[in-house]
């Protein structure tokens, strides 16, 4: 378990509107999320590109959640129903915040010219098959480490037409 945040105040829903300010600050031209069980996912354009982050989330369900141990050779307890959703509250509380920082820093880093848009969101851009650039990239360079052979991203070579 993360322990980035765990203790944050801020809800989820100040979280997003901070995010939404930040991205608004720096160019972004559209922002939406979608909250979903399991995940989160946030959209925004910027630099005239469709960016995508996935943000994991627990399930209220979760042991970490619903039992305690009582007292380090203690038996399993169930925590009260309110006990259990604070404790998930504040997990995604947490995840929000670790998804809000990326982003900033991000954009700091793009901004300060440290590194570039493509570089800090290559992964993150959506295609136009819907897909991420990661989700379509790490495949292949995961089978470049085990095969040896370099991977062949069609995406980035040009068509070129014979005349």
């Amino acid at each position: 378990m993360s322990k980035f945040a765990e203790d944050t105040s801020v809800s989820v829903e100040k979280t997003r509107a901070e995010l939404e300010t930040v991205l608004n600050k720096f160019g972004a031209t559209s922002f939406g999320y979608l909250t979903e069980p399991g995940r989160a996912i946030i959209g925004f354009r910027f630099h005239d590109k469709n960016i995508r982050f996935f943000l994991p989330l627990p399930s209220p369900t979760e042991n970490r959640f619903t039992e305690y141990k009582r007292g380090e050779w203690g038996s399993l307890q169930r925590r009260t129903p309110d006990a259990a959703r604070s404790l998930w509250e504040q997990a995604c509380r947490s995840a929000w915040r670790a998804l809000f920082n990326c982003v900033k820093f991000k954009l700091v880093a793009v901004d300060c010219k440290i590194t570039s848009f493509e570089e800090e969101f290559l992964a993150h851009v959506v295609l136009p098959d819907g897909r991420t650039a990661g989700e379509m990239m790490i495949p292949q360079i995961d089978e470049a480490y085990k095969s040896g052979l370099m991977p062949r991203f069609t995406l980035a070579l040009p068509h070129h037409s014979e005349s």
